[in-house]
């Protein structure tokens, strides 16, 4: 483990909670973009996703990939059998996903606030708590598959 492996643990929580935190808010503004009627409304939520997406949500998504890297591949021959630590890499690269499609969704908003319904971004909410349950079991309890 390298001299500086709790530091970077620290930051990539840090930067992991910033990142779920404006992950969750995003799609409820879509919420109320979508709801919202009259003009005035449409683009102060425009303004407000872009800012939470552009100044918030982006770099605290950057920021928990450059600390996980930086304690993973210093020690990567200890981490490359474990299967937990490949599914949670696996839904790190879900979430970033997730992460894009909220910006294109964020774009789309922008020209036509019924792009889709307020029921949809309801639901589309929802799939972080999915991802975010996972990596904090598989971290945790770093369960053993197989053998």
């Amino acid at each position: 483990m390298t001299e500086y492996f709790l530091w970077f643990k620290a930051w990539h929580v840090i930067s992991l909670v910033c990142w779920f935190a404006a992950i969750f808010y995003l799609p409820r503004l879509f919420v109320y973009h979508a709801m919202s009627t009259d003009k005035i409304s449409q683009d102060r939520f425009a303004l407000m996703e872009r800012k939470l997406y552009r100044g918030i949500m982006t770099p605290a998504m950057i920021a928990t990939w450059i600390f996980g890297l930086c304690m993973l591949l210093p020690n990567w021959d200890s981490y490359k059998t474990q299967v937990w630590l490949h599914i949670k890499l696996a839904c790190v690269i879900g979430l970033t996903v997730y992460h894009v499609a909220c910006g294109r969704f964020r774009l789309k908003l922008i020209d036509n606030p019924n792009y889709k319904t307020h029921v949809f971004w309801r639901w589309f909410n929802e799939v972080p708590v999915f991802i975010l349950v996972a990596v904090v079991i598989l971290v945790i309890v770093k369960p053993q598959f197989g053998a």
